[in-house]
């Protein structure tokens, strides 16, 4: 994981493809002020239309250890994270760096953990949706971890899956 005084954080480009420093922001979600525009602010520089940045990259290890260390479940570190690492690989997306990989990957499965256990106490549909897309994504099952994240039970029913059909399965 970088540290704040890394220097290589000067420089990392964004969602928008330009250099974007998100320490302050992380630093502020770390302090738990004002969380609802941090992480409106996080969501916009991080991952913008599709795309993310060598600094979405480093920040991921951050964002998993700041959200352990609050210990408050929000479905926005889940969210996000996997909004990252789904568009890693796709389009003109920068590459990740070989001197991140193991602690951004390990980030992914750390976070994947804290699911399982944050996965009991969930309150909402959207964490649920968020903290199970981690899970998928994990485990390698990215198609699943997407589908989990870009679709509600409504949006999935407007397919006209054959899960009408599946006994317990309810139309919202």
């Amino acid at each position: 994981m970088l540290g704040w005084d890394d220097p290589r954080w000067n420089g990392l480009k964004g969602g928008y493809q330009i250099a974007f420093d998100p320490r302050p922001l992380l630093r502020k979600l770390e302090s738990g002020i004002d969380l609802k525009a941090t992480w409106h602010e996080l969501w916009e520089e991080l991952h913008h239309q599709g795309d993310v940045g060598e600094a979405s990259y480093a920040a991921v290890p951050h964002l998993v250890r700041i959200h352990r260390q609050r210990g408050v479940p929000d479905w926005n570190p889940y969210a996000l994270v996997a909004c990252i690492e789904l568009a890693r690989s796709r389009g003109n997306n920068t590459e990740l760096p070989n001197w991140l990989e193991k602690d951004y990957f390990g980030s992914i499965q750390e976070l994947a953990h804290i699911g399982l256990d944050e996965y009991k106490r969930a309150g909402d549909l959207e964490q649920v949706r968020a903290i199970l897309s981690i899970l998928a994504i994990s485990k390698g099952a990215r198609v699943f971890g997407e589908l989990l994240l870009n679709f509600d039970e409504k949006e999935l029913f407007d397919f006209d899956l054959p899960l009408k059909e599946v006994p317990g399965a309810r139309k919202p």
